[in-house]
């Protein structure tokens, strides 16, 4: 990359163009030549007109929303709207939304002051809701721009054409909508899912996204895993969750007083979407779970006006109030109920999960165990479904695809590649054959020494984050006898074979646990220990990252 001005004649810190990157002046020539399948599909046509962006604003008849309610709740609004009216007040003129506040159309659906008034009943869940959705055009995008960017024509910052991009995008996103679960620019089904813990399953999907390459536009397609929750009976996943048997066994267990379980279900249930429905309840209810109540609901309780006895007013617990209103006794009266954002609360027995809903915590051990497994597949798999994603898709036939302008195969594209000659590796002199080339891109790493050692190692010390009941004395120094062992013969010089090993807590100031391990290393005066090994009892993320943050960030000290 040159450091010289560009023909713009400056020579700060800009956006970078086609202009001032440097190209190789040939290509290569060594190597075996040999066609190879990318993870991209190459878009043949592209459009070199204007796309038009609207500014959505969705109405309820009942008044405005305080919160965007779900990106899927919202196309499905959206989507309900195009239907209606795209022969009437759309004129044929095909939309795709982002399902929050901003549409994209290939032309003109009305005059650029104007605002469009479309007017939508919405059924869902047996209950009609009415709308209203107003269209107004926020900006033109020119997408020839886009064309000159990939053309390599200069003077073009990557900021002007990620609107044409954003817009293709979404024209794509909207085919696979209509058949796959979609976040962003990743689509999921259900098919070959995996059951995992905690209440949870693991989904297999794609992402999609149209990016610019040299001479051509491309749309990259690559796998993709999620977690989501299980369509469903709310009380079996929260026995999944805690990890029992059957729902008798939570009693006890989801109460203030027991943080980590309640922590753990709340975690769960933190935005979750739910349907409640009973025999005293006409339909189902949708609502947002917004947490658990304090007490039990034998024991919460709550001011109610009985409709046999107008005027009267007493405190009922929830379940005299279901007994008494529904003449429905609870099965699990032990339990808590969950609330919405009323502060209504619901009796978990009754309640069920929305399907297609996307798990947005963090996974524990065990579920990021099963994520690593499950999105591991041969390279040769992943092509297979990605090829047959395409081809059932059929995104090049979609007449939305087509009236932005695009025009794509449904296969990836072949690429020219070069398989370049093996190269020789080279150890220490004191390695078992220490000059050799690999054969099928591995080689054995035993009785090999490092060609060039670095700094020995000479003032350092073990931490241990579990007591001495899980992880012995004599384990940790068998450990550390191996350990310098292996490094001496491969070239790595140890010289103090025996570190001082303290033990510590994981769970409390793990800066203050690696200072204590720190201070137990003999060091000269004006020298700083130069490493510190930590022993973790378990595979668990936080703590990992508590260690590194502090080593790095605080202490300054490789561990």
């Amino acid at each position: 990359m040159s450091n010289q001005p560009g023909p713009g004649g400056g020579g700060g810190g800009g956006d970078i163009s086609h202009s001032t990157a440097l190209q190789p002046a040939s290509h290569g020539t060594q190597g075996k030549r040999q066609k190879v399948y990318a993870n991209f599909v190459e878009i043949s046509k592209y459009p070199e007109r204007d796309i038009y962006q609207y500014d959505v604003v969705v109405t309820p008849e009942r008044g405005e929303f305080k919160k965007l309610p779900s990106p899927s709740y919202m196309r499905s609004v959206f989507d309900a709207a195009m239907g209606e009216h795209r022969q009437g007040k759309l004129n044929g003129i095909p939309m795709v939304y982002d399902s929050r506040k901003i549409a994209y159309a290939p032309k003109r659906v009305c005059e650029a002051k104007d605002t469009l008034e479309l007017d939508l009943s919405f059924k869902e869940d047996g209950r009609t809701e009415k709308y209203i959705i107003r269209l107004r055009e926020a900006a033109v995008v020119n997408t020839k721009i886009l064309a000159d960017y990939v053309r390599g024509r200069g003077g073009i910052a990557v900021g002007e054409i990620q609107s044409a991009l954003n817009a293709l995008d979404l024209a794509i996103g909207s085919v696979l909508h209509l058949e796959m679960i979609g976040f962003n620019r990743s689509f999921f089904t259900r098919e070959q899912s995996l059951v995992t813990v905690g209440g949870l399953e693991l989904w297999r999907g794609f992402s999609f996204s149209v990016r610019p390459g040299i001479d051509h536009l491309y749309l990259n397609v690559n796998t993709a895993v999620t977690a989501m929750y299980p369509p469903g009976s709310l009380l079996d996943a929260l026995v999944n969750v805690l990890d029992v048997r059957e729902p008798s066994m939570l009693r006890g267990r989801l109460t203030r007083d027991n943080m980590r379980d309640m922590g753990d279900v709340v975690k769960y249930l933190r935005g979750l979407q739910v349907y409640c429905s009973h025999r005293g309840l006409k339909g189902k209810r949708k609502f947002s779970v917004r947490g658990t109540t304090t007490r039990a609901l034998d024991q919460e309780s709550f001011d109610w006006e009985d409709p046999d006895k107008p005027g009267h007013t007493e405190n009922v617990t929830v379940a005299e109030y279901y007994l008494r209103r529904y003449n429905i006794k609870l099965n699990y009266p032990f339990l808590p109920g969950i609330t919405d954002r009323r502060k209504s609360m619901f009796p978990i027995e009754f309640c069920s999960i929305v399907e297609n809903q996307r798990f947005k915590g963090n996974l524990n051990e065990r579920q990021t165990g099963d994520m690593v497994k499950f999105a591991c597949q041969h390279p040769g798999k992943n092509m297979d479904r990605i090829v047959d994603i395409l081809k059932k898709r059929n995104l090049g036939g979609s007449p939305i695809v087509q009236s932005f302008g695009l025009s794509l195969p449904n296969k990836l594209a072949e690429i020219e590649s070069r398989v370049l000659p093996t190269p020789t590796i080279e150890y220490g002199s004191g390695s078992r054959e220490p000059s050799f080339a690999p054969r099928g891109g591995a080689w054995d790493l035993r009785n090999k020494q490092v060609k060039q050692s670095g700094k020995p190692l000479d003032h350092w010390a073990v931490l241990v984050l579990a007591s001495r009941q899980h992880v012995s004395d004599n384990a940790v120094k068998q450990f550390i006898t191996a350990l310098v062992s292996g490094c001496n013969q491969s070239g790595y010089r140890v010289n103090e074979p025996h570190p001082p090993i303290s033990y510590g807590n994981p769970n409390a100031d793990i800066s203050q646990e690696m200072l204590h391990a720190l201070k137990g290393v003999n060091c000269p005066p004006g020298v700083k220990p130069q490493f510190l090994l930590v022993v973790l009892p378990t595979t668990n993320v936080q703590v990992y990252q508590n260690v590194k943050n502090c080593a790095y960030k605080t202490l300054g000290i490789h561990t």
